[in-house]
Parts: C-alpha cells; structure tokens; sequence
C-alpha cells in the first residue's frame, strides 16, 4: 500500500556511469567473461523499459529485503528527499529452463521502491544472455 510519507519514486534518465562496473562484477560470480562482456555491452545498448516493483523481485525469485537494510534505508531516504534514483539494469531469465531473472544493479532500489508502492513502475534496462 502506498505510503504518503515516502514520496513519489523519481528517477534518472538512464542509469549512472557506476552501475555497469557493478553489474559486470555480480554477474562475474554466476559466468566468465565470455558471457559478462557481452551481456554488459548489451545492457550498455538497451533501451529504458518500465516495470512494476513486484514483478522485478518476483521474476528474479528475490526476496524483498528489509526496510532497515542499510542500502534500502538509504534509498528510501533518497525517495523522501525527492532525489532521483538511477534505473535497474537486468538479465532476462528463461522460462523454459526455470532460469530467474537477474538484477545485475539495483536490487536495494527495487526493494525501497516496492516498499513506497509495489507498483512503482521502475525504468530499467533489460538484457538478453548471448545466445
């Protein structure tokens, strides 16, 4: 339910410089190099899609971490102080194989936004595994 105190989620045009270099090191833990370059560059590539809050954690089978997450209190933070919050950068899972989606960036702003309203829409960019 969507807490007036909170704010309205704001965010930025296309997601901060940093964001890239962070995704490619989480994603680094799950493949090699051959599958992490591309997929960056690919998300480099992608265009800005909007999904709800909910359906992010879901399809990434994530749990909705705390509100007194140190990184989620900050973002919620941001939100109540009318800053604007950089888009999530995500890989398309696989339904076929069961293969959840990965937030590759921005797993602590998907969960602050779901909890100012789990239907945010949160600009993202979304990127397919080479084939």
């Amino acid at each position: 339910m969507h807490d007036e105190d909170k704010g309205e989620v704001l965010w930025l045009p296309a997601p901060e410089e940093q964001d890239y270099p962070n995704a490619s090191a989480y994603l680094s833990l799950l493949s090699g190099d051959d599958v992490v370059g591309p997929v960056v560059s690919a998300l480099r590539d992608a265009p800005i899609e909007h999904r709800k809050a909910k359906d992010i954690l879901r399809a990434a089978r994530l749990v909705l971490l705390p509100e007194d997450n140190a990184h989620v209190a900050g973002d919620l933070k941001k939100i109540k102080d009318g800053k604007q919050l950089s888009p999530i950068l995500m890989v398309r899972g696989d339904l076929a194989s069961g293969v959840p989606a990965q937030v590759a960036d921005g797993y602590h702003r998907v969960c602050a936004s779901y909890y100012t309203d789990e239907n945010t829409d949160i600009p993202l960019k979304l990127a397919n595994l080479p084939r």
